[in-house]
């Protein structure tokens, strides 16, 4: 996916994933290696409400691949 259509997918419905998910394309994805570049796309097919639950750490993600980038995007911060 090019970086437009990150950023796009990046701006949702809740400020507080805003905050966390447009910042972490500006500056960290490139950086990131392919794989987790892809994991990063995954995450953003999720709901809202579960990325939120996520990133608050109030339920966990049951899969090992959006442990890792959920944990990347958190220790980008």
């Amino acid at each position: 996916m090019n970086k437009n259509r990150l950023l796009c997918a990046s701006r949702r419905g809740m400020l507080e994933l805003d905050i966390i998910l447009t910042p972490f394309v500006e500056n960290v994805y490139d950086t990131l290696h392919k794989d987790d570049q892809l994991r990063f796309e995954v995450l953003l097919e999720c709901e809202d409400q579960t990325l939120f639950m996520w990133f608050m750490q109030r339920e966990n993600p049951g899969n090992p691949d959006m442990d890792r980038i959920l944990k990347i995007i958190r220790d980008s911060r």
